[in-house]
């Protein structure tokens, strides 16, 4: 009888085998069972055993076939895993890891391996994934091409660092181009506010995003943006320097009109605004709707209502100015330009032969060139006054020297006798004045080269005539002296005469012969 079993088994397997056959071949006996069908019987029995233990050992087999595959598998899986996250090669760790252990534990020991590879490229993943993100992000806004384009064959540290090279430097040109386009929003801002436009519909009609709220997430900054900003500022600059020109030569006709028509301040106060501006450069003018149309028309509408009361006003305003000539004439002793007579002039304008802006420019150059010349006679022209006043008084002294009546006791005659001092030691001194005058003059027809003429006459003749004049008066003053005197002498020789006759005449009548 054979006894089988597994080799290796316990001893209490084989007690428990060899029993169950003993078993066994005693129910076979006790049936009548012969040794022939005993030992058939046996061998089927060891057959089957033999099938059992091949069956488990091929089971086993493939049992261990399978965790080589997994195991295999699994260091494959790390294998790509390592490749894919860039790691560096772990296969050494492993081999040593594997001695002395089964094929289960070694599975077991790999598996974490597995999974936290597994972990690490989920979390490389959402890393990539974040900055795929914010670079289509930035692509978007900013119109550039998106070149990131998320493998998981390669999810190393170095194609991170590279992608994260890359958004940075998307972000630094995403804050050039943000910088850029508020500087030129800031611009346009500033142009709107001088010409009062609407700056939100200039700014859609560059592109809609522009009036988001968030500049940083919501605006699009890519060259087609910010070449239309351009273009939209230069049209804005284009369209400033029109209206300022505009502006400036609509408020020239104004300030024209103002000065001619003698405008009161009153009416001018609603268009003050645009005298600082056409003292300013174009650049200089900042002011909000300092150059929009409505001031322009503003403006142009005044000028219209001006220009047409201006043909009434005019005829008025060049009288008014030929006034003003001829007081400047008239104070300064100049003589006038009788071609701007005032019966020439208004038959000039009702004639319509002459503009009356003509006139009245021609009026205001004489103007000027009499306050020039009146300012280079002015000093003459003070001498002249002290000679006259002086010359006031020397009448005035004659007229006192010849009342008899000028030593009464009158109210008021000391007064006269102390103005009559101060007289005679102005009139002394009126010889020197008529000579520096003269000296002045000639020495001022010299410097101009031209005569000085006072009311029409020339100066220097009035001053020869007046000296000629004085002279005479002296002489016959002093003639006249003469003559009183020996017309007194007479008289008292007359009396003394008269007086010895009489007394002759008396003595003969008391002893006549």
């Amino acid at each position: 009888m054979l006894a089988f079993g597994r080799p290796s088994s316990s001893d209490f397997t084989s007690n428990s085998c060899i029993s169950l056959l003993r078993e066994l071949e005693q129910i076979w006996t006790e049936i009548g069972e012969t040794e022939a069908d005993k030992d058939r019987m046996f061998s089927e029995i060891e057959r089957e055993c033999l099938e059992i233990y091949r069956r488990k050992i091929d089971e086993a087999a493939n049992v261990k076939a399978c965790l080589h595959q997994s195991i295999a598998t699994k260091e494959a899986e790390i294998a790509m895993l390592m490749a894919v996250l860039g790691e560096v090669n772990i296969n050494s760790l492993i081999e040593s890891d594997k001695k002395g252990k089964s094929l289960k534990e070694q599975l077991a020991s790999v598996t974490p391996i597995v999974e936290d590879f597994k972990l690490k490229k989920d979390e490389r993943m959402k890393q990539f994934a974040d900055i795929k993100s914010q670079i289509e992000k930035i692509t978007d806004i900013v119109g550039a091409v998106n070149s990131l384009t998320l493998e998981e064959k390669d999810l190393s540290h170095r194609k991170l660092s590279e992608h994260h090279s890359n958004l940075q430097a998307l972000q630094k040109e995403k804050s050039v181009r943000l910088k850029k386009v508020l500087e030129f929003v800031d611009e346009l801002h500033s142009l709107c506010n001088i010409l009062d436009l609407d700056f939100c519909k200039t700014l859609s009609d560059v592109h809609p995003s522009l009036q988001g709220t968030s500049l940083d997430q919501a605006t699009n900054i890519c060259d087609a943006t910010l070449e239309g900003l351009d273009q939209a500022i230069l049209k804005l600059k284009t369209e400033r320097t029109f209206r300022f020109q505009k502006l400036k030569h609509v408020a020239g006709s104004l300030f024209d009109l103002w000065n001619l028509m003698d405008v009161a301040n009153e009416d001018k106060a609603k268009f003050l605004m645009i005298t600082s501006i056409l003292g300013s450069l174009e650049s200089a003018v900042v002011e909000p709707g300092s150059l929009s149309m409505e001031i322009i028309e503003q403006v142009s509408a005044e000028v219209e209502k001006l220009s047409k009361l201006k043909a009434n006003r005019m005829k008025e305003l060049v009288m008014k100015k030929r006034l003003e000539l001829e007081d400047i004439c008239y104070r300064t002793h100049i003589q006038l330009d009788l071609s701007m007579a005032d019966d020439k002039t208004n038959a000039l304008i009702d004639s319509g032969v002459v503009d009356p802006c003509e006139l009245l420019a021609n009026i205001d150059i004489q103007m000027n060139k009499a306050k020039d010349e009146a300012w280079s006679r002015k000093e003459i022209i003070d001498k002249i006054d002290h000679w006259l006043a002086a010359c006031d008084e020397e009448n005035w002294l004659e007229d006192y020297t010849q009342d008899e009546n000028r030593y009464s006791a009158g109210r008021g005659a000391h007064i006269n006798l102390k103005r009559a001092e101060r007289a005679r030691i102005l009139v002394n001194k009126i010889p020197g004045m008529v000579d520096n005058l003269i000296s002045k003059t000639l020495a001022w027809e010299e410097e101009k080269k031209n005569l000085f003429l006072y009311d029409g006459v020339r100066l220097v003749s009035i001053l020869e005539d007046y000296k000629l004049t004085r002279q005479k008066k002296e002489e016959e003053r002093k003639r006249a002296r003469v003559i009183l005197i020996q017309s007194v002498i007479f008289i008292s020789l007359t009396l003394r005469y008269k007086e010895r006759i009489f007394c002759s005449f008396k003595f003969c009548f008391v002893c006549p012969i």
